[in-house]
């Protein structure tokens, strides 16, 4: 049967069964796409329309792969030495492949996935390319010169092998062979290894090949399909290209202009073309002829290697499946082709990188296409920004007659604004559109927090007041305090501006802080920021115990103790991990207070500490002592400075 697609016939029927029909004559909006195949090589491929799969022989590994029409894997059918060739059974239900290095053909079923049947051609046979049709499997079989057609009669309950069936030729290679439903009794074998190789029809109604007619195509044949109208088939070669040929008598009918030599031909159910070619850089191209042969609808440079002969229609006549190696590479992918009937086109967009808000800025591009379009062709314009997610219509601009198009735009909104020119497509034009964003700057903001820079004391109430400027829309304000240390950052007030652009908030100080107000910005105002650093003296008491009595000397009262006491200082700072007071100890000495002695004593849990002086002999002593927190040697830096009052104290006997 015909290798890669469903029949015509069935194809419209699985399309009119299950598919709306839409009239006019608009492009498709699908996007070609190009998927990573799991294969190492590729022998053959064939569309499978009932299943909505495809089959890949990857000859090197053994195996046939199987993918959804997206290129998707679904599972690899294993164990298959030197796959080669495939054929589908015209209901669909059954695989067919050739093992050349197994010396058998093998029926795969196409629901389950597994190998239903064996069908062995004989010892040394080699088979390596295979076609079904009419209770029939037709190979090719052998090595160079030594190769020969055979057939597989599967109408009998035991299917009989026959071989040397060749009539008409001298086959260099095995041949290549086609079949096609809309020609039942028709088998066509291309011989493609030689520039002389023959190209033959065989009627093989009475189930043995009879020579209908032959020629030598002058030109490597290296693929051929039969048309759907069963009459013709279209012959691949490096010589005359593509060509259409009678399958009465094999001669031309139809030309196809392509560039350089070609290598795979695909005929759709509906009879549009395709032809993949070789250009001078050895990459393929693949050309597209929808209702004649004059001139192509589309052409399409893959920059890939083609495989021979592997290329394939999807039944619907749609979507062109066309595997590739990609170049300089040992990896296969699949380019999937969504609109392959028609001239291709693109839309080139440019904007500014950046631009203010609510100034005019430039919007230009250009619109190419396979076959050129008139000057005049509308364009549709699409602004998506921040007050238009979905897209706001700027309606359409026409083309030059070189193809360019410029126009003018205010955006409105600040942000991320983006410039979508689409492109509908037409009978012969396939619909493309491209895009160009520009980073559009807001309206700056102002805003203000007060406080910065006080130094207040421990646990006094703070107020700070943000002010914030003109904005378009959004009027709240967060407010967010950041103590020193392992305290996260905390929200102290979220709310509304009042009329005057002010929102307050009290906060007893326990550390230094940063606080900050924060603006988040709307469509149109930009996102502001504002900080207040504010230091917080440590928390501090210090008193003196144990004396018995007041004495004021001079203008200072002292506490007073016996030199047998020991005067107790008892400190006090707010609490923190670690944290020491630092005391200063003086005495009255030739007319000045002058050093006797300081120390770091760390504070407990609670930030309390306690130590005393030794009073023993010190009668007629005076002295003073402060306790203090200094900010990075008290063992932290969680709070400012603090020193403490100074404590007097004299002794008696």
């Amino acid at each position: 049967m015909r290798k890669r697609a469903l029949s015509a016939a069935t194809s419209f029927a699985v399309l009119f069964g299950s598919a709306a029909i839409v009239t006019g004559a608009v492009a498709p909006a699908a996007a070609d796409s190009i998927v990573p195949l799991n294969v190492g090589t590729i022998g053959d491929m064939v569309v499978d329309g009932a299943h909505q799969r495809l089959f890949f022989s990857d000859t090197y590994n053994n195996r046939v792969v199987v993918t959804d029409f997206a290129g998707r894997f679904v599972q690899a059918v294993d164990n298959l030495p030197y796959v080669r060739d495939l054929d589908l059974s015209a209901d669909s239900t059954t695989l067919y492949a050739a093992l050349q290095n197994a010396d058998k053909l093998v029926a795969i079923d196409t629901t389950q996935l597994a190998v239903t049947t064996e069908y062995p051609t004989g010892e040394g046979t080699k088979p390596s390319t295979v076609a079904a049709a009419a209770g029939r499997l037709w190979f090719g079989y052998g090595e160079a010169w030594d190769s020969e057609l055979g057939s597989v009669d599967l109408t009998s309950a035991t299917p009989t092998v026959a071989l040397a069936l060749t009539t008409g030729a001298d086959w260099s290679s095995p041949p290549t062979l086609r079949t096609a439903p809309s020609a039942p009794d028709t088998l066509v074998a291309a011989d493609g290894s030689i520039s002389s190789g023959p190209v033959v029809v065989y009627d093989t109604g009475s189930g043995t090949p009879v020579l209908r007619t032959s020629t030598n195509r002058d030109g490597f044949v290296k693929d051929i399909e039969i048309a759907p109208d069963g009459k013709s088939v279209v012959a691949a070669d490096r010589v005359t290209s593509l060509t259409r040929l009678s399958l009465t008598d094999l001669s031309e009918q139809e030309h196809y202009p392509v560039s350089w030599s070609a290598e795979s031909v695909a005929v759709a159910p509906d009879g549009t073309v395709a032809g993949g070619t070789w250009d001078r850089d050895d990459v393929g191209d693949i050309f597209v002829f929808a209702g004649g042969s004059a001139t192509p609808a589309s052409v399409r440079d893959t920059k890939a290697w083609l495989p021979y002969g592997e290329m394939a229609w999807a039944p619907d006549s749609t979507r062109l499946f066309v595997p590739v190696q990609d170049s300089g590479q040992s990896s296969y992918s699949l380019r999937i082709y969504t609109a392959p009937k028609y001239h291709t086109t693109s839309v080139t967009v440019k904007a500014p990188a950046a631009a203010p808000i609510n100034k005019a800025l430039t919007v230009s591009g250009s619109l190419a296409s396979t076959l050129p379009l008139p000057a005049g062709t509308p364009l549709t314009v699409t602004r998506y920004d921040a007050e238009s997610p979905s897209g706001k219509a700027l309606g359409t601009r026409a083309v030059a007659a070189n193809g360019t198009f410029s126009f003018p735009d205010t955006p409105p909104a600040a942000g991320k604004v983006s410039y979508r020119v689409a492109y509908p497509g037409d009978a012969k034009h396939a619909n493309s559109s491209g895009t160009a964003a520009v980073k559009v700057a807001p309206f700056p903001t102002y805003l203000k927090l007060d406080q910065n820079g006080r130094t207040v004391n421990y646990n006094t109430s703070v107020t700070y007041t943000a002010s914030l400027g003109w904005t378009y829309r959004n009027r709240v304000v967060e407010i967010w305090s950041d103590p020193y240390g392992p305290e996260p950052k905390r929200l102290l007030k979220r709310g509304t501006v009042n009329s005057a652009g002010k929102l307050a908030v009290t906060v007893k100080m326990t550390r230094d802080s940063y606080v900050s107000a924060v603006f988040a910005g709307d469509t149109r105002s930009g996102a502001a920021t504002a900080t207040s650093a504010v230091n917080t003296r440590a928390g501090l008491t210090t008193a003196l115990t144990r004396h018995y009595k007041w004495t004021k000397i001079g203008t200072i009262w002292y506490q007073t103790y016996h030199q047998t006491a020991d005067p107790l200082v008892t400190a006090w700072h707010n609490p923190y991990p670690g944290r020491k007071t630092r005391y200063d100890l003086q005495v009255w000495y030739d007319g000045a207070w002058r050093y006797a002695g300081s120390d770091l004593i760390p504070l407990n849990s609670g930030g309390m500490v306690y130590f005393a002086f030794d009073g023993d002999g010190a009668a007629g002593v005076r002295a003073r002592v402060r306790t203090s927190y200094i900010d990075d040697v008290s063992g932290d830096r969680v709070n400012s400075t603090n020193y403490g009052p100074w404590k007097y104290f004299n002794f008696t006997r």
